[in-house]
């Protein structure tokens, strides 16, 4: 990182774009962006770790009161310069600690899968598909959709809705392209007030670097109008969640040709994948119900991957650690014309480092060895029967969070991949959350039996 980047040139350069303060965010264990900021003459101090964080004020970095500090190392070629704050430049950076990479680090550990990858030949590309509420907070702190017109029951792709949150989308499109991500598709989504953007895929390093962003940037300019932005998985009980579904393919670090591509009429399984793109699916398969409680990180994530919980339709949320074609109630599908396959229980809340390191060190050991993934499911399986289901080896996915920790914990995979601190980190972090959760009493839980008994 930054080996072939002259930084004199690199400050001069950021000097000449009129910025000021540098800022090296890395994120900690929830994918929460953090850090410092130093006068773009301090830059290079910076680059060679001068900034140093006391690990224990932080989430999940695994560290006591009693241990040196870890340092933040910026990754130039990130650069970033904040469009309604011009002085100051965002760049991902990841941390390390006595001059080495720190390993309870998320990116750290997304660039460790990588050179393993790079081992075998392969890169990773990633698009991930950004759905968001824009709503507002009422007096009593609930949220409310803002637009009063906003009230369809089946408003995906409501022009109506979309025109009348245009200035906010217009703003996080705008940025989309100017910082050339390269913005195809943007839309209102399947619930009242939220909204989904879709832009280029690229390599999974700068993938993760921009969600991290994306999500920074959507809730300024939210806050600018007095409205709040929420990727939280699934704010209200009878409307769809927020998913951040992961389309991921691998290409050929020579050439950069996609090695998942194929014709449809090629593939025996008529899915237009080759044989490489079927193995890497099964290694996903194979853990995916340890890769849940990585794509899918909160309480409220569980609330999302229902059938249909509250709702009066399908929720579209998978819940089946199975696969198929454009076939929507799978968790792992491969859209129509094939060359790629979607992870559909990521959410809104992921760690997008943690999520691409797993899934990917899932996806290189199915390749290693060779692991059928079977026939596609082509069927609606929120119909099945329970036998049905059986009788095809389909398993649900964590129906809860300490469900999901607990299958995350049981798979030797996670740390063989994390190393046991991250690992133990997340453990320790994510059981906490289920534990504070369940000791809450709701108002639910008031409304039923405080009068009842």
């Amino acid at each position: 990182m930054n080996e072939n980047i002259n930084v004199e040139q690199f400050m001069s350069d950021l000097k000449a774009k009129g910025i000021k303060y540098c800022l090296g965010a890395y994120v900690d264990i929830h994918g929460i962006p953090k850090g410092k900021f130093v006068p773009v003459d301090h830059l290079e101090h910076m680059v060679h770790g001068s900034e140093l964080y006391t690990g224990y004020a932080l989430d999940g970095l695994g560290q006591r009161p009693n241990e040196d500090e870890i340092a933040s190392v910026p990754d130039l070629a990130s650069m970033i310069q904040l469009p309604w704050q011009p002085e100051v430049a965002w760049m991902a950076a990841d941390n390390t600690f006595h001059g080495e990479p720190y390993e309870i680090s998320t990116r750290v550990a997304l660039k460790k899968v990588l050179e393993q990858a790079k081992a075998m030949g392969f890169g990773m590309n990633l698009g991930i598909e950004c759905e968001v509420y824009v709503l507002k907070e009422a007096e009593d702190g609930s949220l409310q959709v803002p637009d009063p017109e906003d009230k369809l029951i089946k408003p995906c792709y409501d022009v109506r809705g979309f025109m009348n949150r245009f200035t906010w989308l217009d703003k996080v499109a705008t940025t989309i392209n100017d910082l050339g991500w390269d913005l195809y598709s943007f839309d209102h989504e399947d619930a009242n007030g939220q909204f989904e953007f879709d832009f280029k895929y690229s390599d999974v390093l700068s993938m993760c670097d921009r969600f991290i962003f994306f999500r920074y940037m959507a809730k300024h300019y939210a806050k600018e109008e007095g409205l709040l932005a929420t990727f939280m998985p699934k704010p209200f009980a009878n409307k769809t969640g927020n998913g951040a579904h992961f389309n991921m393919s691998l290409y050929d670090i020579n050439t950069g040709s996609n090695l998942f591509a194929c014709p449809p009429e090629d593939d025996p399984k008529g899915l237009g994948l080759t044989e490489l793109g079927y193995y890497f699916i099964g290694g996903v398969l194979k853990h995916g119900r340890a890769l849940c409680a990585a794509f899918s990180p909160t309480v409220n994530s569980y609330k999302r991957l229902t059938r249909q919980g509250a709702m009066a339709t399908f929720s579209w949320a998978p819940v089946f650690n199975s696969f198929g074609s454009n076939n929507r109630t799978n968790s792992v599908r491969v859209p129509m014309g094939g060359g790629r396959f979607e992870s559909r229980n990521a959410d809104g809340a992921v760690n997008p480092y943690l999520a691409s390191a797993l899934v990917l060190a899932a996806g290189l050991e199915g390749i290693r060895e060779k692991i059928d993934p079977g026939q596609p499911q082509e069927d609606n399986l929120y119909e099945l029967s329970e036998k049905e289901r059986a009788d095809r080896g389909i398993e649900f996915l964590p129906q809860h969070l300490q469900e999901a920790v607990e299958a995350f914990a049981a798979d030797p995979f996670v740390e063989e991949v994390l190393g046991k601190s991250l690992s133990d980190e997340f453990i320790t972090y994510k059981t906490r959350e289920w534990e504070e959760y369940h000791a809450t009493i709701s108002k639910w839980e008031t409304e039923r039996y405080s009068f009842l008994f």
